[in-house]
């Protein structure tokens, strides 16, 4: 009895005749049909982890397995926006093509799609966008239109790759342009904002930006312009300014006074400048060493404004930083 429960237990699983030989099976191809070669190769590996005596074990565990991811919404709605995603880097790169930025429509839109993720839509739709557009609630009129505007261009070139996308009309929530009135500083508001600097809190970041808005007002120059310059873009022995990143990527030289000539050539040798990091390029520093941030300059500014009580003219005529550039250009 034992030899036969031995013999018994030999003789299972009954053994698999070879492909092609007389009385053998058909064995179905795995994946529903689908027996490439990559498949092949993986389901040995998967049968031993999963201690699959037979291969055919292997094979009906991986169809069903895919059988049921495809019927996933989830998988399905994954995928939709993995090609979302794609289709934004594409239109990107299509605009910027023909000459566009678009580093702040890059980042609204990244938002929105994080966005739609969230909410589990399927495909773009007009109330969709529009519910994000009108974020964060009480926002400006004209800042709604503008994020609406940047969906609307992104859907328009959707619409050719998913048919099923809705496209905002362009009359829903439609902007108001209000464009602010230039505040035209006088010599002696420049001067103040100037002296005001001494009231920051190291020397050297008082030397910042005494010398910024200096620069600002003598050559007109925009703030991004300034803060964007290299120490080798200052060429001290000509009397002259390079820049090199301005709008829309385009280059032009300025000849300066020998006044702020001089006057960059103290900053650049000040004995307090930070020396860490060691390879920063930048020309205006920050006391970390690193090149200012758009975002600290204007703080920076409006604080000095305060503390010199520059009051606005009208609700729509404030002073502003970049406005040292239309009081230059009046008085050119």
């Amino acid at each position: 009895m034992p030899s036969q429960a031995l013999a018994c237990r030999k003789s299972w699983p009954p053994p698999i005749a070879a492909p092609g030989s007389a009385g053998s099976t058909p064995t179905p191809a795995p994946y529903g049909g689908v027996g490439d070669v990559a498949r092949r190769r993986v389901e040995p590996e998967v049968g031993q982890v999963l201690r699959h005596r037979r291969a055919l074990t292997t094979a009906i565990y991986a169809k069903v397995d895919r059988e049921a991811c495809e019927r996933s919404p989830a998988l399905g709605r994954e995928r939709w926006h993995e090609r979302l995603r794609q289709a934004l880097a594409d239109y990107l790169a299509m605009r910027r093509a023909l000459g566009y930025t678009l580093v702040r429509s890059e980042k609204l839109l990244a938002q929105f799609l994080t966005y739609l993720e969230a909410q589990g839509e399927d495909h773009l739709t007009t109330k969709t966008a529009l519910a994000w557009a009108m974020l964060p609630a009480g926002a400006d009129r004209s800042w709604m239109s503008a994020r609406l505007s940047v969906v609307r261009g992104f859907a328009t070139h959707l619409r050719g790759i998913e048919p099923a996308t809705e496209v905002p009309p362009c009359d829903l929530l439609p902007g108001r342009s209000c464009r602010a009135t230039p505040y035209l500083y006088s010599q002696e508001d420049v001067i103040a904002l100037m002296t005001a600097t001494a009231a920051l809190r190291t020397p050297h970041r008082e030397a910042t930006y005494r010398t910024l808005i200096g620069l600002l007002a003598v050559t007109g120059m925009r703030v991004g312009e300034a803060i964007g310059l290299d120490r080798d873009d200052f060429d001290a022995v000509g009397g002259g300014l390079t820049i090199r990143r301005g709008k829309s990527g385009k280059s032009r030289e300025l000849t300066l006074h020998p006044s702020t000539v001089a006057a960059l050539g103290n900053y650049l040798r000040r004995r307090d400048r930070p020396r860490r990091p060691p390879n920063t390029p930048a020309l205006f520093v920050s006391p970390a060493g690193t090149r200012l941030l758009y975002v600290n300059v204007q703080n920076t500014f409006q604080k000095l404004v305060c503390r010199v009580v520059i009051a606005p003219r009208s609700a729509g005529c404030r002073p502003r930083l970049h406005d040292l550039r239309h009081a230059f250009a009046k008085d050119a």
